[in-house]
Parts: C-alpha cells; structure tokens; sequence
C-alpha cells in the first residue's frame, strides 16, 4: 500500500473520532504513539488528557458539566513492562490486566467487542508497542459491528514487525462525520512520520478539525534504553 500523508489524512476527514498512529521517528531511533479524541457533543468535548503514573487517563474539564463518564472516562495509555498499550477505550485495562496474567494481546480483546452506543457502535481500536533492545514491533486491532448488525462482532488483528524510519500506521474510529457515525474499514493506514517530538505533535494538533478536536497525546521511546518523552495537548486550558 502506498504510504500516505498523515497531515492529510487528518486533514481531509472532519470527523475521524478518535485515532491511533503507531510507527518509527524518521531518524530511526524512536518508536512513536500517538493518539488524539475529538467531540461532537458538549459532554464529549467537556475532557482532557492528564497523567497519570507512565500512561494517561481522560478527565472531565469542567466537573459540574458532566453528564454521562461511561465511555468518556478512561486510561487511554498504560505502560506494563516494555509494553505501551494505547486505546480508546477502558480495553486498555483488559490488555493490561490480560496480559499481565500471560495472555496475549490477541486473547485479551477477545473478551471485548464494539462500544454499545447505538446507532453508531462505535468500533474498539487498540493498539501495542514491544520494545525491547534494539527490537520494536507493534499491533493494531479494531473490534467492529458485522457490517453494521450489531448481532455480530469482526475482530481484526495486525501485526508489525522492525518498522522502518519514518513510516507508521493509523487507524480510527469513523471514515468521517455522518449520522449514524460510519465506522472505519480496511487495514491501518501506512503514513509517513516526519520531524522530532515537537514538530510531529504540532503537525497533528494543527490538521485536526479545529471545532471537533479534544486532546492529542504523542510519546517518543529511544529504541535504545525504553526512556521517553511526551507531550499532551488540550483545547480546554
């Protein structure tokens, strides 16, 4: 597959909900996540990112104006040994917990299907870094509505090995905005990743849908001795 622009992708869908990028920096030496949440409505947008401990959790902004947690509320990022889990959703906790008992990522989001929100059921997207010496592979999955009947559950699983400079996966939620919500389909999609930490956060924040964008978490991993470095980035200050 042709590796595209992550700068248009972003660009070119108003409404991609909530996104994964997982990949390499271009200088090599870095494995990258990122992943951002948008809102339509006011409790959606009503969040930001915070830290807590190696990963990340969702908070509300304004507390009073919270109307519903379930969803909204969760560790988006949680780190488990050389393991950096990412989702959006509380799956992060049934990967962590999962595979802190031996499971695989695979078994572990075998327990778990889309979101129950109709009318758009929205699909569960996760993601995992391995890091380890000089080694680094990561793993996509969506967990999806069978062609839209909510009466089945599609479990996509994909895997990537020694991922080269520059170059790294999305997935997300919808193709775009709609009522109800369509939900992603095909593969992850093979974009380029340029710049250092600052440049590559900047570049996402900025090709987001200004009035749909929430929070945007973007961690860089030296290959080399697992230190990172992280930026958060919320629209409600």
């Amino acid at each position: 597959m042709e590796c595209k622009s992550l700068k248009e992708e972003l660009e070119q869908n108003e409404y991609p909900g909530r996104g994964i990028v997982l990949g390499r920096s271009e200088d090599g030496k870095s494995a990258v996540a990122a992943y951002f949440i948008m809102g339509r409505s006011s409790n959606s947008r009503n969040r930001i990112f915070v830290p807590d401990g190696e990963g990340i959790r969702t908070q509300a902004f304004d507390p009073s104006k919270l109307e519903d947690p379930s969803l909204i509320i969760y560790a988006p990022v949680r780190v488990l040994g050389n393991k950096t889990i990412v989702t959006n959703g509380d799956q992060t906790d049934t990967i962590y917990n999962g595979m802190n008992r031996q499971m695989t990522f695979e078994q572990s989001l075998r327990t778990r299907s889309f979101e129950p929100d109709a009318p758009n059921y929205t699909p569960r997207i996760s993601g995992i870094m391995h890091v380890k010496s000089t080694a680094y592979n990561f793993a996509m999955s969506i967990l999806k509505t069978a062609n839209g009947n909510p009466e089945g559950c599609n479990r996509f699983l994909y895997t990537f090995t020694n991922p080269q400079p520059g170059s790294g996966r999305f997935i997300h939620t919808y193709k775009g905005n709609g009522t109800p919500l369509p939900s992603f389909e095909g593969e992850p999609v093979p974009v380029s990743i340029t710049g250092d930490l600052d440049s590559f956060t900047d570049m996402i924040w900025n090709s987001l849908n200004s009035e749909n964008k929430v929070s945007l978490f973007v961690r860089f991993i030296d290959i080399a001795s697992g230190s990172y470095e992280t930026r958060i980035v919320n629209k409600n200050q």
